[in-house]
């Protein structure tokens, strides 16, 4: 656990406590504690505060799974029983209002693949085989279809276009990151919507902090270069540090050992969102470590791979 979090004061939903998160202590508490039922979620006050969006990132709290999976499993591919993931589903499906045939799956395979849904796509990595493969982006602009993607530590990263009526969902892990997938996200909703990077709103999400990520020189050496892409990398976290939008500015520290780096993954996407043209009052960036919070979230660090998978969610009402 990092030195630089800090525990939140509990939160309090009809009469019951919900778990007391650890936050990364350093700003101002962004992310939202909500239940539904049983059903516990995190949220995005800027996402919330825009008409029609629904969205949520679930945790563990909620579900009917057991052991490992407890107990809001959401992935068919951990081992768990197919039909307590159904119903975890359900669930989820039930808080936000919605119907597990209006869900449409990724098909993450850590690319920066996206492909475009609609309304026929409903079901699908739930109810019914995808049909695809390799998809770690999804974008719509279709009412009432919700995107879904899973996680274990990656990032999660949200787009909303109200300019256009159309929203986009992505899985970003350090091979994405360092690709570029918030770039290739707003790339697209442009070239399918007409989305204008400025007009975007958009949230990282929950995943490992820097002070839990370790990394080998393979994957700094991938950050790195991502660095030198980005030409307006010097200003851009000046502007981080004037604004107070973030505060930090290395994307490596020094990790324990020789060779070893410690990635702070959440200020890598919000150099490439920012370098995509997305203005910093219009990006929220998470404060929950997955790692950090691993009763509470699945984290496939914290449990060396013997866990089920988070969702994010994101929908036009």
């Amino acid at each position: 656990m990092g030195e630089e979090c800090i525990s939140s004061s509990l939160l309090k939903r009809k009469d019951e406590f919900m778990e007391q998160l650890i936050r990364a202590g350093y700003r101002e508490q962004v992310i939202r504690q909500q239940k539904a039922g049983k059903v516990e979620y995190l949220t995005f006050p800027l996402l919330s505060a825009q008409p029609g969006i629904i969205h949520a990132f679930s945790t563990r709290r909620g579900g009917v799974s057991e052991g490992i999976y407890a107990s809001m499993n959401l992935s068919f591919t951990r081992g768990d029983e197919e039909e307590k993931v159904r119903e975890n589903f359900r669930r989820m499906a039930k808080a936000l209002h919605t119907e597990v045939s209006r869900m449409v799956c990724t098909f993450q395979t850590h690319t920066t693949n996206i492909r475009r849904v609609y309304g026929t796509d409903g079901g699908k990595g739930i109810l019914c085989e995808r049909g695809y493969t390799d998809v770690d982006g999804l974008v719509t602009n279709q009412s009432g279809l919700c995107l879904v993607c899973f996680f274990a530590d990656c990032v999660p990263l949200y787009f909303v276009d109200q300019e256009h009526g159309a929203i986009g969902l992505a899985h970003s892990g350090w091979r994405g990151t360092a690709a570029g997938m918030g770039r290739s996200m707003v790339e697209r909703m442009g070239q399918e919507f007409g989305t204008r990077a400025e007009q975007l709103v958009a949230a990282i999400g929950p995943s490992i902090c820097q002070d839990c990520y370790e990394v080998s020189e393979e994957v700094a050496e991938a950050f790195r270069q991502l660095e030198a892409s980005v030409p307006e990398h010097d200003r851009i976290l000046t502007e981080l540090k004037e604004t107070g939008s973030y505060p930090h500015s290395q994307i490596l520290r020094p990790g324990k050992e020789a060779g070893r780096y410690q990635l702070d993954l959440w200020l890598a996407n919000l150099l490439v969102l920012r370098d995509a043209g997305i203005p910093l009052s219009r990006i929220q960036v998470t404060d929950v470590c997955t790692c950090c919070n691993s009763s509470y979230l699945f984290s496939h660090r914290a449990s060396q791979g013997r866990r089920g998978n988070l969702a994010a969610f994101l929908m036009m009402a």
